[in-house]
């Protein structure tokens, strides 16, 4: 992998994000760390489902858009459980990363990407983002439901990698093992589970684990369609949300880490 590690990397930055513009720093927020949770900003797409209402006139690149969606809340908790349950040197507090910032995408070999179902990136944004998986990084993308939000996560994709197919991941892949044994996965509900009881949105019934490789056979884009592992990270410490659902998120995120970080 020719990405680096995040040491010396330029200070922390934090923006206002749907659900959170205060959230507590942990008090080492400041030590560096191996790993950082790298969340990709994105700009929006308008005239579509619940981003379109609240996104209009909102400037993307200073939060308060749908890439802030759980932010920073699940990003700090899952790498609270990447420092309890791995040997990796996680940074406590995350990363923001725009496309658009020089080679900053570069220092960061797991990027996170949220509701990608309301993401519409920019053809000079789709460049880069494949040139950083194909130099090693490593994308996991969550949070989005259905046939139409499917249907807008794939127009953007296809100007990342319009020449390699999206396909269902084996049980028998490595990411399902990395550190944890992963068979038997069911569906990870958001928070919308405590009012509604279901855990699927829209027409997304079932969850598909997906992923494109490179020509090496390295899982880079890891796709986590129907579910919502963002909430399951985000309510960890929530009484409410049922610890099923947690702990299978957790496990998920930390495998996903490390298969990003060795292979």
């Amino acid at each position: 992998m020719v990405l680096g590690v995040v040491y010396g990397q330029r200070p922390f930055r934090e923006y206002p994000g749907w659900e959170y513009n205060d959230f507590p720093l942990p008090p080492d927020w400041k030590t560096p760390g191996e790993w950082a949770f790298a969340r990709l900003m994105y700009p929006p797409i308008f005239g579509f489902g619940r981003g379109f209402r609240r996104q209009r006139g909102v400037n993307w690149q200073e939060g308060y858009s749908n890439w802030t969606i759980d932010y920073p809340r699940s990003d700090r908790h899952l790498s609270a459980a990447v420092r309890r349950l791995t040997r990796i040197q996680a940074r406590s507090v995350e990363e923001p990363v725009n496309l658009d910032d020089g080679d900053e995408v570069y220092n960061w070999p797991w990027l996170y990407g949220v509701e990608v179902g309301h993401w519409d990136l920019t053809d000079e944004q789709a460049g880069k983002l494949r040139d950083f998986l194909l130099r090693g990084g490593f994308f996991m993308c969550d949070d989005f439901h259905g046939t139409q939000e499917w249907q807008v996560f794939i127009a953007s994709m296809q100007r990342v990698f319009p020449d390699r197919a999206i396909v269902d991941l084996d049980d028998r892949e490595a990411i399902f093992h990395s550190i944890f044994d992963l068979d038997g996965r069911y569906q990870v509900p958001g928070a919308q589970f405590l009012r509604s009881g279901r855990t699927y949105e829209q027409d997304g019934y079932e969850a598909r684990w997906r992923g494109i490789y490179d020509h090496k056979g390295r899982l880079m884009v890891a796709i986590c369609h129907n579910m919502d592992l963002g909430d399951s990270w985000e309510h960890a410490d929530n009484p409410l949300y049922p610890e099923k659902y947690s702990a299978l998120g957790l496990r998920i995120g930390v495998n996903y880490i490390v298969y990003a970080m060795t292979h």
